[in-house]
């Protein structure tokens, strides 16, 4: 069924008390937030719930992560709230840290995908804050189809989603532009399960111990499939000496193919090429908007220049975007 997708502006009350009444409704709202653009949908709604996984055409089983627009909306998702919380809450929220709790009782299996925790976060962004303390808490997947490149602006959003969804909430570019750090608090010693915009030595100095990074993020939250955040065209990704040697080769049709890059290309040959900042977080921001936008040059494949080993959230996402 094809639904009447209508675009609101975050800046407007009228259009933001209208995107709280759709909520509340059981509708399906995109959200801005300092990450990506979210898919909302009341978490109080079942019927709702499972309209998000239709439209992103997305497993069941894949847990979301509850959105707040207050810390006290968050006692009635937890069972208990542990002194560690306490001080990234105090730390870190609102901001781009989701945290892993045990769930209470009565909350939906649909929304922790079965299993006994929960994932809650609260996003850094004062007017979507105002929207989810009319609204309620939602749950707020990216808004995208599943496996593809997560929006970051919402005209990403009516091109994956248009059709699908009642609203998007129009809030500009993202600030952040990649997924919040996802972190389990229901283990000892805690972990970070998806790395994000909040890196485990700033977490291990706010709750004074150890927080432990996986080389392999496999356990099920959200994002962590091996094949995610995919582009349509073919993904590579080469170190900085593959890529020039690939570049360099003159039998490669490199016409074709659209480079992403961060280093000076040395290559006096005609090619499609998008240049990446070299400065971690600048990277960040860009790269979802910087594969979407290979993905409209309708070339054959995107070559990826592989960015430092210790921007582990970058890798992550670009391992995943390349995975066949």
């Amino acid at each position: 069924m094809t639904i009447e997708t209508i675009l609101l502006s975050l800046e407007l009350e009228s259009d933001l008390e209208h995107a709280a009444a759709l909520l509340k409704a059981g509708k399906l709202v995109a959200i801005p937030t300092e990450t990506v653009y979210g898919l909302a949908a009341s978490a109080h709604n079942e019927s709702a719930i499972k309209a998000v996984f239709a439209a992103k055409k997305r497993p069941s089983d894949h847990p979301l992560i509850v959105h707040i627009g207050q810390i006290e909306q968050l006692s009635a998702w937890v069972a208990d709230i542990p002194p560690v919380a306490e001080q990234l809450a105090q730390q870190c929220w609102p901001g781009p840290l989701t945290m892993i709790f045990a769930k209470a009782p009565g909350v939906s299996s649909l929304i922790t995908g079965g299993r006994d925790t929960i994932a809650v976060r609260m996003p850094d962004n004062a007017r979507v804050r105002q929207l989810l303390s009319i609204s309620g808490p939602v749950v707020a997947p990216s808004a995208n189809l599943h496996k593809k490149i997560s929006p970051t602006c919402a005209q990403q959003v009516m091109d994956g989603l248009n059709g699908r969804i009642d609203a998007v909430l129009d809030g500009g570019d993202c600030q952040l532009g990649l997924e919040s750090t996802i972190i389990d608090l229901t283990r000892q010693p805690v972990q970070i399960l998806r790395a994000g915009p909040f890196y485990p030595q700033h977490l291990a100095e706010i709750i004074g111990q150890d927080v432990l990074l996986p080389s392999q993020h496999n356990i099920a939250v959200a994002g962590n499939m091996p094949a995610h955040y995919q582009p349509e065209t073919k993904a590579s990704l080469f170190t900085s000496n593959e890529l020039m040697e690939k570049l360099s080769k003159t039998e490669q049709k490199i016409s074709s193919v659209v480079v992403l890059h961060f280093s000076e290309l040395a290559i006096n040959q005609p090619m499609q090429a998008i240049k990446m900042a070299n400065q971690r977080q600048q990277y960040t921001s860009q790269l979802y908007q910087a594969l979407a936008q290979a993905d409209r040059l309708h070339c054959t494949e995107i070559w990826i220049e592989q960015p430092p080993a210790d921007w582990h959230e970058v890798i992550d996402r670009l391992s995943r975007a390349c995975f066949r």
